[in-house]
């Protein structure tokens, strides 16, 4: 197995397998709470959760994360989870195709259009393969691997850093990031992968053309944390160990983008755990919610328990709206129902 396949193999397995998540640095959303309406004066039944992303409805403000691909095992996750995003129109990104650019024999793990007709569906490589010998060519043929909706463009310094090996010269970027996005077919969606995405580099990323950003913040899964567990490295372990808790909360991210960003199409992810949360990131400004973990739980025991964890998802976010007195998500977001604690 190619290096960068056990690469993939590897943090499947660590983080199902291993404590990888934030030690001490939270979401940053316990800090926010709702207020409760006694008397809604709507129909449950009546509440509409859809929304419209990138050009695209959907039937939930909801994204299954970036995780995986380029094993067997990944291929398997991939075709489940994209089974799910079609069902109830959710949208989908799939892990780092870098492995299926290396050897094409992989990239079936990462083709699942089929199983997702029309669903939104994110393709994914590092940013930092552009200053790797990688250029339009390998974006759109990750892109035309999944008949992709948009490309992710993941950021992540510090999982290079702690990563052996790891791929650190961010150099130069973000003008080759600007000429991507005026030569893609697809819009480009710039995303962390846990450590977050301030309002000032947000702007830097929106001004260079991408059309969307995903904060992925601090206070879920620390891929310093999992680094740290594969690595063979004395030195990258202890690394990956000092900063696991590195970041910026998720909801600190939300704020301070839409502080300077009113209208980008923003989604939160990094530590979402359940609907309460996935609520209060959109009544703080994001358009849709990215769980990571838990689709990554659900999806390694089986279909049954994917669609157990979206029913249960999609009732927590309706019972928000309801007990706030809320019939659409555009109603949460312009309600003052969500209050900051302190």
């Amino acid at each position: 197995m190619a290096e960068t396949q056990v690469r993939k193999a590897d943090h499947l397995r660590i983080c199902l397998e291993e404590s990888v998540q934030f030690q001490q640095t939270t979401n940053g959303l316990e800090k926010y709470k709702f207020t409760h309406c006694c008397l809604p004066e709507i129909n449950r039944d009546e509440i509409d959760l859809t929304t419209n992303f990138l050009g695209k409805k959907l039937g939930a403000p909801l994204l299954i994360s970036s995780m995986t691909g380029g094993t067997e095992f990944a291929g398997e996750i991939n075709q489940r989870l994209a089974e799910i995003a079609q069902h109830y129109k959710i949208a989908m990104g799939v892990g780092s195709q870098r492995v299926a650019v290396e050897d094409p024999q992989v990239g079936k793990t990462f083709a699942v259009r089929s199983h997702a007709p029309d669903a939104l569906l994110f393709a994914n490589l590092g940013a930092v393969q552009l200053n790797y010998k990688y250029g339009i060519d390998q974006c759109e043929k990750v892109i035309d691997l999944l008949a992709a909706d948009a490309l992710i463009l993941h950021l992540n310094p510090l999982q290079e850093c702690v990563q052996t090996k790891g791929d650190t010269n961010f150099r130069g970027l973000l003008d080759k990031i600007a000429k991507l996005c005026k030569k893609l077919p697809v819009p480009v969606i710039a995303k962390e992968v846990g450590n977050g995405i301030s309002g000032e580099m947000a702007q830097k990323l929106i001004d260079a053309g991408v059309a969307a950003i995903d904060v992925a913040g601090a206070g879920g899964t620390s891929w310093a944390k999992v680094e740290s567990e594969r690595a063979k490295d004395p030195m990258q372990r202890r690394l990956g160990q000092t900063f696991t808790d590195w970041g910026i909360p998720t909801a600190e991210c939300i704020v301070s983008i839409r502080d300077v960003a009113p209208d980008v199409p923003l989604i939160a992810s990094g530590g979402l755990r359940d609907g309460v949360e996935v609520a209060k990131a959109i009544a703080l400004g994001a358009d849709l919610a990215g769980l990571a973990m838990p689709f990554l739980q659900a999806a390694a025991v089986s279909e049954a328990a994917l669609h157990e964890l979206v029913q249960v998802l999609i009732a927590e976010i309706t019972t928000v709206l309801f007990c706030t007195g809320n019939a659409t998500l555009k109603d949460l977001k312009h309600s003052k129902s969500l209050k900051r604690l302190g």
